[in-house]
């Protein structure tokens, strides 16, 4: 049973786009004259950009629409991402992904990020000849811990199943995985916390223990 694709989630993965998204916020409440808690801040993890907008317009009182407020959150967004310094890929990542790309492994981007962002990502770091496939969560009708988005990439790879990894940093998206029966790579950074493991089949910190001759023991 060889490995023939890999299925890869973006955020916590290819990169980390939470610091952006939390200057981006942290903005917009400057502009707005208001004062948020890291305890307030942190209830919205998980959170749409709605129902974060949402929130904050009933705990200040305050006249905007949350499309408003949106609007202006993507735009400090946008500009974070094409010039902060600090955003980049994940360590080790991008050998990871040349390394299978060398060895003929389809690679597929099953993200639950908005596709605008996806390809964002992929035109700013220059991966778009590396992936036979793109599918954003975003689009379909169920999300993460639903299994569709990894049934939908293995459909796309033209792979069983069973001949696909699931790279994964985030309790939902392990799940998912494990719900459709794809073999499951637990990315664990420094920044990752309270995420659940348990059915991930193997849990790594450096990419380079996803090697193809790593893998052995369960793909062969």
């Amino acid at each position: 049973m060889p490995l023939n694709a890999v299925l890869f989630d973006m955020d916590g993965v290819i990169v980390d786009t939470e610091p952006l998204h939390h200057k981006a916020y942290y903005s917009v409440f400057s502009d707005l004259n208001i004062t948020v808690s890291p305890t307030l801040y942190a209830s919205f993890t998980g959170c749409s950009t709605q129902k974060v907008c949402e929130s904050i317009i009933a705990q200040f009182n305050l006249p905007h629409s949350w499309s408003e407020i949106a609007q202006a959150k993507r735009r400090y967004f946008k500009t974070l991402f094409d010039h902060d310094p600090n955003f980049d890929l994940i360590p080790g990542v991008k050998a990871l992904i040349e390394h299978y790309y060398a060895h003929g492994i389809t690679l597929i981007l099953a993200s639950s990020a908005h596709m605008n962002t996806i390809n964002w990502v992929f035109e700013r770091f220059e991966l778009e000849p590396y992936f036979k496939g793109k599918i954003s969560g975003a689009a379909l009708s169920a999300s993460k811990p639903h299994p569709e988005i990894f049934e939908k990439a293995a459909a796309m790879a033209k792979t069983p199943r069973k001949e696909c990894l699931v790279i994964e940093d985030s309790t939902n998206g392990i799940l998912a995985a494990h719900r459709a029966g794809i073999l499951c790579a637990a990315y664990q950074s420094p920044h990752t916390q309270g995420q659940d493991y348990t059915h991930a089949s193997l849990i790594v910190s450096d990419f380079q223990d996803l090697k193809l001759e790593k893998l052995e023991a369960y793909f062969n």
